[in-house]
């Protein structure tokens, strides 16, 4: 949603790369094309793997990993420097935040579903 016009402001002053961008999804969170691209490869593996149960469990494990990685990275790199080259601000430190924990509890409840026990738990499950 990065790229459409709309939902994102100020487009016409989105760069590729960098803290220059002034690109907002949404008026809230600042975005460049190498960081709407990072979203949609995120996006294509997630199709991807989805495919398989073990896929499926290990994408938002690891994912959520990643997001975390990214939430570090935007609270360590300055804004407003050169090392910005993602183009994060606040607003997308605390998304990518909650996106990191939330998928990994995401993981840990499909991994518990999975379990025979878990399994009969799981909503939809005939009773015996």
């Amino acid at each position: 949603m990065g790229f459409v016009v709309g939902i994102t402001t100020d487009l016409d002053t989105m760069t590729f790369a960098g803290h220059e961008s002034g690109a907002q999804l949404f008026g809230v969170f600042q975005v460049s094309v190498l960081h709407n691209v990072v979203h949609l490869l995120f996006g294509a593996v997630g199709l991807a793997v989805a495919r398989s149960t073990t896929g499926s469990i290990r994408y938002p494990q690891y994912g959520g990993v990643a997001y975390l990685v990214l939430w570090v990275y935007g609270v360590i790199v300055d804004h407003d420097h050169g090392a910005n080259v993602v183009a994060v601000d606040e607003a997308d430190s605390w998304l990518h935040l909650g996106l990191g924990i939330g998928m990994i509890l995401l993981a840990g409840v499909a991994r518990g579903l999975l379990t025979p026990r878990g399994a009969a738990r799981a909503p939809g499950t005939p009773t015996s």
